[in-house]
């Protein structure tokens, strides 16, 4: 039996399914390269940078930032080129600091929430596909009145189930992939907040010290969020 010949005894429910399979491999393969371009997992700049801060050689320190790749690169490069300047209060850098994170972050963010979708839509797509070719063999059932022929339910049966284990199969990559991506990109936003406040810690603009006007406990920010 071919794929097309299953694709047929499937119902259209397959076809929708196949054009959300294509739709997830190109979502995942977009990622995966554009991650690989961003140097996601490239952490050594980091204390190069931070130990030319220290020693005060922040030209040298921005020019080696500016560059990497790597969206951490970016947010470290601004925090210190807030830090540099003497007018931006803490508030200011925060805020900066935060905007470019935030900015940096929804582009690794991008078509993870479609693929999430597309790992939640297809199981429940297959089991409408197994519904509707359950009430089409239990149809053809009737209609052969009192010459039922048990071939006919079984064979409606199983030709039924073939969405439902297409939905599956299209789901389980996709949800493993999507899980994948977006630890991916929690690391990124996690290495982002420790390299932006260990720069902004040399200048005395953490914000991670920042009092309130109510109680004066410590608030810390979150950078890339």
């Amino acid at each position: 039996m071919t794929l097309y010949t299953l694709f047929q005894q499937g119902g259209p429910v397959m076809y929708v399914l196949l054009g959300l399979s294509i739709l997830a491999s190109a979502i995942i393969l977009a990622k995966l390269m554009q991650f690989a371009r961003s140097q996601i997992r490239r952490r050594a700049f980091i204390d190069q940078a931070h130990a030319a801060i220290v020693q005060g050689r922040y030209d040298e320190a921005l020019q080696h930032l500016q560059g990497q790749r790597s969206p951490v690169a970016e947010v470290m490069a601004c925090a210190l080129r807030c830090g540099m300047d003497p007018r931006m209060s803490v508030r200011d850098v925060e805020a900066e600091v935060s905007r470019v994170g935030s900015a940096a972050i929804r582009n690794l963010e991008s078509w993870l929430r479609g693929l999430s979708a597309i790992a939640h839509l297809s199981p429940l797509l297959g089991l409408l596909g197994t519904v509707l070719g359950m009430i089409a063999a239990f149809m053809r059932l009737q209609e052969a009145g009192s010459r039922v022929d048990p071939a006919i339910l079984s064979g409606g049966i199983w030709e039924a189930l073939l969405t439902t284990a297409f939905g599956l199969t299209v789901a389980i990559p996709a949800m493993a992939a999507f899980y994948y991506l977006e630890g991916e990109v929690d690391h990124v936003r996690a290495a982002m907040k420790d390299a932006s406040i260990r720069v902004l810690t040399h200048f005395g603009k953490s914000p991670a010290r920042v009092e309130t006007r109510d109680d004066a406990k410590p608030e810390e920010e979150d950078y890339g969020v």
